[in-house]
């Protein structure tokens, strides 16, 4: 089983966006029960809130489930049980090192890793473009699941 955690600030939008993403990936390709996919914050300020409604619009209009949600707090524990954890910006990966203590084991990565760029996904909280930040996730997630299959 790979577990993967996927994580941004507040866990409202693009965490979220990625998960739900993931999870209908994994879906179509009937990989189910070869994953596990959850998100989470690294910050407390969203604790308990349902996904951003840009988040729900955008992945209702390209026709992708939205996982049921409530924005959690990534926690220490999260590194020994996850496989990969994906942040989508460089605060994000200073917060998850930060929280897990370190990353001994190299499990914590930037999404946009996973197609040879150092970017961040696009913060839609900020800018407001939903649209830009589902195709950072959609390219990022096709990336990650093409390297958790083995095609490195």
């Amino acid at each position: 089983m790979i577990k993967i955690l996927f994580v941004c600030h507040g866990n409202i939008c693009r965490s979220t966006m990625a998960e739900s993403v993931m999870t209908h990936m994994i879906n179509q390709k009937h990989l189910q029960q070869h994953f596990q996919i959850a998100s989470a914050a690294t910050s407390t300020e969203e604790i308990g809130n349902p996904p951003h409604y840009g988040t729900v619009g955008k992945l209702r209009e390209m026709g992708i489930l939205v996982v049921p949600h409530r924005a959690v707090q990534m926690t220490r524990w999260d590194y020994e049980k996850y496989d990969y954890l994906v942040g989508m910006d460089d605060a994000n990966i200073r917060n998850m090192n930060r929280i897990a203590g370190g990353d001994p084991a190299g499990k914590i990565h930037k999404l946009l890793e996973y197609v040879g760029s150092g970017a961040s996904v696009a913060d839609p909280w900020y800018t407001g473009d939903f649209d830009a930040t589902y195709r950072d996730v959609t390219r990022g997630c096709e990336g990650l699941l093409k390297y958790c299959m083995g095609d490195k």
